[in-house]
């Protein structure tokens, strides 16, 4: 019976252990207005980037909407958040239901931008990325094999160096190439061409070269859906030909801004009081008087 009693205890542990399940990620609903991405920024971005914001001159904060791919009923849309002087995070925004509602499917990286999309089928997909700090540098691609849902970064180096994916292709899930231009001041070879035969996760240089090096599997355009900026709505309009164009959804490219954290006011000094402040303050004691010396008991002289 002991023992019975012991794998009751232990069954109902790890009842009680067991982890509850991820909050799922906040939605925005598109019902024909556009919609205005969160941007938080915290003092520690502000720190990070070294940016200059002063309370009374906030700087606005943009959306830039790089590159989008339609699978089936899902839509993902890539790019970044940036203020005039820097670029603060990559946005990566999912639709399950045909652009009625949208969230963002993997965290925001610091500083990086997200470019060029390529689902395979309705699983497994890649989204390019790299990081902008003077130059770009430190490319990585976005794996998934859910169909988007969760994602998972793969850098394409194991060192930081300057660099931006200019094209990649994958021609099944396992095997796929990937053009990188260094744009690197006194590199003799600028361009490089990469093979992973492992889905993305590993890389290998194939050729480096001092000229563009010729691609292939590049993709035409949908000709039935578009991505473009709206100037009279100042706003990223997604678009589908049925037979005209319809506005599938929209995102205003101003969403926010990044402000430094206002200094505190000093409070004034408490006042003092009439009764107090009329009472002669104590005068310091006085040092007692030094002593004389005796008088002098020898004769004058005559």
């Amino acid at each position: 019976m002991r023992w019975a009693a012991a794998l009751l205890a232990g069954a109902l542990c790890a009842q009680v252990e067991a982890p509850t399940a991820s909050p799922q990620p906040a939605r925005l609903e598109y019902a024909g207005r556009p919609l205005r991405l969160p941007s938080p920024c915290s003092e520690e971005d502000i720190r990070a980037l070294a940016l200059t914001c002063p309370a009374e001159q906030p700087c606005p904060v943009y959306l830039e909407l790089a590159g989008f791919e339609r699978v089936g009923e899902r839509i993902l849309l890539a790019g970044n958040l940036h203020t005039e002087a820097a670029t603060l995070a990559s946005i990566l925004l999912l639709s399950e239901d045909g652009g009625k509602s949208w969230y963002e499917p993997h965290e925001r990286i610091r500083s990086a931008g997200l470019d060029q999309i390529q689902f395979l089928d309705l699983e497994a997909g890649f989204v390019a990325g790299y990081l902008l700090h003077a130059l770009p540098r430190d490319p990585f691609l976005l794996l998934t094999g859910d169909g988007g849902k969760t994602w998972r970064r793969r850098p394409l180096w194991a060192e930081s160096k300057i660099g931006v994916i200019e094209h990649y292709h994958f021609e099944d899930r396992r095997h796929g190439w990937l053009w990188v231009d260094r744009a690197s001041p006194g590199d003799a070879g600028r361009y490089e061409l990469y093979e992973s035969m492992t889905g993305g996760e590993s890389w290998m240089l194939r050729q480096i070269s001092d000229r563009p090096l010729p691609k292939k599997g590049e993709r035409a355009a949908n000709p039935d859906w578009r991505l473009r900026a709206d100037p009279a709505t100042k706003s990223y309009l997604l678009e589908r030909r049925t037979p005209k164009w319809q506005v599938v959804a929209a995102f205003l490219i101003q969403v926010g801004e990044c402000k430094e954290p206002e200094l505190p006011v000093p409070e004034p000094p408490e006042p003092i009081p009439p009764s107090e402040a009329n009472t002669p303050e104590p005068s310091a004691p006085k040092p007692p008087p030094a002593p004389r010396k005796p008088p002098s008991l020898k004769p004058k002289p005559p």
